[in-house]
């Protein structure tokens, strides 16, 4: 089953781990491991159970193959440029690839929650479509901007949920920022050597 059953509140929050802003996290995380040309299975796994999937997980090359074409379609949300790309891209999506939306328990072992899968034991793909279409949907219902974005690195491909506190972000991470600006850096003072050079006399 594609869910996460209910702990005590000492020993994890459900509604922490099943926040929209932590399923549009986790959401940017698989579309960034399964963006490799054959992403290994563990590797996906990882990101589940990074996110609260309990294990074990395990995947077969099929399950795999399949989540990543659900992948390729989130990443056209993240890429999305203003709220009103993102939400007819979603719009698609949810049409296209999603069900009804439903409630659900999980036959008790959980909380009612919200799911637009086919049911409970959906494959991987449809579960994570869905479950990603929700919550992305919901970060641009109630922000009113894209959920996303794409690291503005011309060295990287990974997406990343760009809202929250503080300034609005432009890369991935801090290695690719502090790339970025060494690389302006060492351009600048290239340009500068070498504007400088023609200038002087032979």
């Amino acid at each position: 089953m594609r869910y996460i059953p209910r702990v005590s509140a000492a020993e994890d929050d459900w509604s922490t781990r099943h926040s929209v802003l932590t399923t549009a996290r986790r959401t940017a995380a698989l579309v960034n491991v399964l963006a490799d040309d054959r992403p290994d299975p563990g590797d996906v796994a990882a990101v589940l159970l990074a996110y609260g999937e309990t294990g074990p997980v395990e995947l077969d090359p099929g399950e795999v193959a399949g989540m990543c074409e659900a992948a390729d379609l989130l990443r056209e949300v993240f890429e999305a440029a203003t709220a009103d790309e993102a939400a007819t891209v979603l719009n698609r999506l949810l049409r296209e690839h999603t069900g009804p939306l439903r409630l659900t328990s999980h036959g008790g072992t959980g909380p009612w929650h919200a799911h637009i899968d086919r049911d409970d034991d959906a494959p991987w793909a449809e579960w994570l479509l869905a479950s990603s279409c929700m919550a992305l949907a919901v970060l641009v219902w109630d922000r009113q901007r894209p959920p996303g974005r794409t690291c503005a690195s011309g060295s990287c491909r990974n997406v990343f949920v760009a809202q929250g506190s503080g300034p609005e972000r432009r890369y991935c991470s801090r290695r690719c920022a502090t790339r970025e600006r060494v690389a302006a850096h060492r351009g600048r003072h290239s340009a500068e050597g070498s504007g400088g050079s023609a200038q002087d006399p032979v």
